[in-house]
């Protein structure tokens, strides 16, 4: 293990690393944290605890993961920060630890990639396969799902949450919840359709898509009522689980949705 970290790297001796991670030169390990096997540690990265990361993660320079949350009058001590495996953190990217006084974790899933300059707050949950985009950052509390995208710069409001395969413009400021597959842009947010061309990449079938489009129609674009919304939906409701999840995602959110541009 001693031929794996370099010389001037710095790991306490209370940090649990698999023998085969990697650590360059300059970078600070604390405390109970725990790097699992096959990751890499790029140079001047710092890693503070309690921090769980797991299997072949690679971490650039100069990141600063699991440092006490940024909310004022929080125990700089407490909360913890999780990290799955695959994931890809870029230059000068941070992660803070929960909050103890709320849900006392941040999680990670696996097969991110947190480009350069974003930011994690504490006590977000970020699904598997997220991508951020160089600058993009979230408040405490948001919520990502599985293949979200937020492109470069986005800006996202505590408590808000963001469905699996949505996708968010350049630049975009979003202080309400994004449904899943739907794509955002502008400041503040508006709505812009279903993702096609994200959802055609992952190999979603058009019917889908165009189910999906009609949902949209009735309950983002269209002005009418919810319910009467939902009511001319149930066909497809019943027979695509995808549109059962978008419409479930409207009614259970608490901060409203994103909205289409009026025309």
């Amino acid at each position: 293990m001693p031929d794996r970290i370099h010389p001037t790297a710095i790991v306490d001796p209370g940090a649990r690393l698999h023998p085969s991670v990697r650590v360059e030169a300059y970078a600070v390990i604390g405390p109970d944290v725990e790097i699992g096997e096959g990751s890499w540690i790029g140079p001047h990265a710092v890693i503070k605890g309690p921090t769980r990361i797991g299997r072949e993660n690679r971490i650039f320079q100069f990141a600063s993961i699991g440092e006490a949350t940024q909310a004022l009058g929080e125990d700089p001590e407490q909360g913890a920060l999780e990290i799955g495996d695959r994931n890809t953190i870029r230059e000068y990217a941070t992660l803070n630890r929960g909050s103890a006084r709320h849900r006392g974790l941040t999680t990670v899933g696996n097969d991110c990639l947190l480009m350069a300059y974003t930011h994690v707050a504490h006590d977000c949950i970020l699904g598997d396969h997220v991508i951020f985009s160089n600058g993009a950052s979230i408040a405490g509390h948001v919520e990502v799902g599985d293949w979200a995208v937020l492109g470069g710069f986005t800006l996202v409001h505590q408590f808000v949450r963001i469905g699996k395969h949505a996708f968010s413009g350049m630049g975009t400021a979003i202080n309400r919840d994004v449904p899943p597959y739907v794509t955002v842009a502008g400041n503040y947010a508006s709505a812009y359709g279903i993702n096609k061309e994200g959802l055609r990449r992952r190999g979603f079938e058009e019917k889908v898509i165009r189910a999906l489009h009609r949902a949209y129609m009735e309950l983002i674009k269209s002005r009418q009522k919810r319910e009467q919304a939902i009511e001319r939906l149930k066909p497809i409701i019943e027979a695509y689980p995808e549109v059962a999840e978008f419409v479930r995602f409207v009614e259970e959110s608490r901060r409203g949705v994103v909205r289409a541009e009026s025309t």
